[in-house]
């Protein structure tokens, strides 16, 4: 940690521990190595429960807990200008030079991007996910991703999939456009000590029972994969609003020996379960990059996968049986699967998944894209209300007045609380002694 910090990084997004999710996950393991770098990590998200104000967690992370409550979903309520304050006010107090928002659902993202090309900060955005064209939800997101993407400096994708559908959501530059992978704790999933025998397969569902992730097609296949193999079972981890129609199934064709529902399975126990079976199912209708999937392999899992969004690109095609999104294709990806098991090295595959994919890695390339962002040149609101005059003719003009209120409303700040009254954090180092003990050192701008 000796020597200047090389970016004063700010992650935002409305999706953070202790809530556990792929975002969640993602945005931790990737600071934890940015910090492991030399760089200066801040997180910001809203409050959870009695979880407000200032955390620290491994590695002296810093994580704020602005005193938002979420309003659907986990995210907070939309306010446009409500939380420029206090995101100005870290900003300032932290010294951040880039603000890296994730998630397009994210309303907590999408504002703080907005409030830092406001104040001239750099600002980049990852996208986790697939959205659709047609439905109304969609149009009205990909419509608020327009808006957003118009002034970014740089962005990410978790695929070449997920690359092609923000492009085409939000007309953003291809150019800008990143593709990092995400990555997998290795030394947190590893195979169990003893391999498994094959007198009874175990076929392990670890999910949000939602549509999304294609609870309603699990329901039509489990009970036909039962009939055909008597000596599957299979362990279901996870809870929503589909669980009572797989309970409803169990019971409809007598399956309470042979599908355990577990209910939410917490993180720290994921690997626990994976580790009880051969095969892990994931029958996901979108995903722009399962990080189920690497956990499961990391395992030594045969994974058997609809082919949907980016799953395509996660493993290579010894490692993942992949099937279109019907209960029948799926039934034949079972099938092929359980023929495969014989040859499957559970240790073989942990270490392949090892050399593939590592936090070290995705922090290195992202390392990258904030250089990136740093030598785009600096530009004046004038400058900046074309590009989003290019969003519409309608909204164009919309985004523009947006922008043109959240810079009075940043004078006005800048008046009533000017810069140089915000006083300045010194910085925690986590230095590491000779007898392996972890200690604080504050350093003082």
């Amino acid at each position: 940690m000796d020597g200047p910090q090389r970016h004063r990084i700010l992650m935002v997004s409305d999706f953070f521990y202790p809530n556990f999710g792929g975002v969640e996950s993602h945005i931790y393991y990737l600071s934890q190595c940015l910090i492991k770098l030399g760089h200066k990590v801040v997180i910001t998200t809203h409050a959870y429960g009695n979880r407000s104000g200032v955390r620290y967690m491994t590695g002296g992370l810093k994580v704020y807990y602005i005193p938002w409550r979420p309003f659907l979903m986990q995210n907070t309520l939309p306010t446009f200008y409500g939380t420029l304050p206090i995101i100005r006010t870290i900003l300032i107090r932290e010294r951040i030079s880039v603000v890296h928002g994730h998630q397009a659902f994210s309303t907590l993202c999408h504002e703080a991007l907005m409030h830092a090309r406001t104040l001239g900060y750099k600002a980049v955005f990852t996208d986790h996910s697939l959205y659709r064209f047609a439905d109304v939800g969609s149009i009205h997101m990909n419509k608020v991703l327009q808006f957003t993407l118009a002034d970014i400096d740089q962005a990410i994708c978790v695929s070449h999939t997920s690359k092609e559908n923000t492009v085409l959501r939000s007309g953003i530059d291809p150019e800008k456009v990143f593709v990092i992978p995400n990555a997998v704790d290795t030394a947190m999933f590893t195979p169990a000590p003893k391999r498994l025998c094959y007198d009874e397969i175990v076929i392990v569902v670890i999910s949000r029972l939602v549509y999304r992730k294609g609870a309603d097609l699990l329901v039509e296949v489990i009970p036909e994969v039962c009939q055909l193999n008597p000596n599957v079972r299979f362990v279901i981890g996870g809870d929503g609003l589909k669980r009572v129609r797989l309970e409803e199934m169990r019971e409809k064709y007598s399956l309470q020996d042979r599908v355990e529902m577990l209910g939410a399975v917490p993180h720290a126990q994921v690997r626990s379960v994976l580790v009880s079976g051969h095969i892990f199912l994931n029958s996901s209708l979108t995903e722009a990059f399962c990080i189920a999937i690497l956990e499961a392999a990391s395992c030594g899992l045969l994974t058997v996968s609809t082919r949907v969004g980016g799953v395509p690109e996660v493993l290579p095609d010894d490692m993942i049986v992949l099937a279109e999104p019907t209960p029948v294709d799926m039934i034949r990806a079972i099938k092929e699967a359980i023929e495969m098991l014989p040859n499957i090295n559970p240790q073989a595959m942990h270490d392949r998944v090892k050399k593939l994919y590592s936090w070290h890695d995705v922090a290195k390339r992202t390392e990258v894209v904030y250089d990136r962002a740093l030598l785009c040149s600096d530009v004046s609101l004038l400058q900046r209300l074309p590009r989003y005059l290019k969003c519409g003719p309608w909204a164009g003009k919309l985004f523009c007045l947006v922008m043109m209120i959240n810079f009075l409303l940043w004078q006005l700040l800048q008046f009533w609380q000017p810069s140089k009254s915000i006083e300045e954090v010194p910085d925690i180092l986590i230095l590491e002694n000779e007898d392996k003990e972890i200690c604080g050192k504050l350093r003082m701008p």
